[in-house]
């Protein structure tokens, strides 16, 4: 059994909440209301400004020239590809790239970026990736199980993410970071492992979090 799973043995029941949320249910099935979506979309690009800076971490504390090359790629696409991706998907939802620029991020989005950071920041390499391995393994999960349900890949808000989600390539991405945190986990002590394992659970939790978040539009609160 590889590390990542006895990860999701251990861990299936906090794992799945993500997948039922009502935000992902309705996503899928076209009936998620626009203004949450829009709600979730600034708060994702944000999210992303900080998940890239993992990219560059980890580029920092590769041992090696391959995975170092990796992680540089990653950052390039992530700031030049999926945010301008991003950028124009959520001008269909009647936001402006000033208003993505100049957005204030929820508490939840600040908890979830800066927990990561701190991780990567003051962690090994192996502490980095069971940081933001969660969002991406999990999102592409969710895009292939979206994506089986008939016309949802086709839905006019909604296809478009689930397409990109499930597709092959975001899969190849999340397929190298899962391999990437079974090589970095072989022969390791369990009490590492297990430290490892709460990173991992924690972001986890955060997807769960961020879901949610989107779904009530949370923000500080008045006053």
């Amino acid at each position: 059994m590889t590390f990542t799973q006895r990860l999701l043995g251990k861990l299936e029941g906090v794992w799945r909440q993500n997948h039922s949320h009502p935000f992902v249910h309705e996503m899928g099935a076209g009936t998620l209301d626009r203004d949450k979506f829009r709600f979730y979309m600034i708060q994702d690009y944000l999210y992303l400004i900080d998940y890239a800076k993992l990219f560059a971490l980890g580029a920092v504390k590769a041992n090696d020239l391959a995975t170092m090359e990796k992680f540089a790629a990653l950052l390039h696409s992530t700031l030049h590809e999926e945010m301008a991706l991003h950028r124009a998907y959520a001008a269909r939802f009647g936001i402006s790239e000033e208003e993505l620029e100049t957005a204030e991020p929820s508490p939840i989005t600040l908890a979830y970026s800066h927990y990561m950071l701190h991780a990567a920041q003051n962690g090994s390499l192996a502490e980095l990736v069971a940081a933001l391995l969660p969002c991406m393994w999990s999102y592409w999960e969710i895009g292939k199980e979206l994506s089986r349900i008939p016309g949802a890949a086709d839905h006019e808000d909604y296809g478009e993410w689930i397409r990109m989600y499930s597709s092959e390539e975001f899969g190849a991405l999340a397929q190298w970071c899962i391999g990437l945190l079974d090589e970095l986990a072989e022969g390791r002590s369990e009490a590492e492992l297990a430290r490892l394992e709460e990173i991992f659970l924690n972001t986890t939790r955060y997807e769960y979090m961020f879901w949610d978040m989107a779904y009530h539009g949370q923000m500080w609160p008045a006053g």
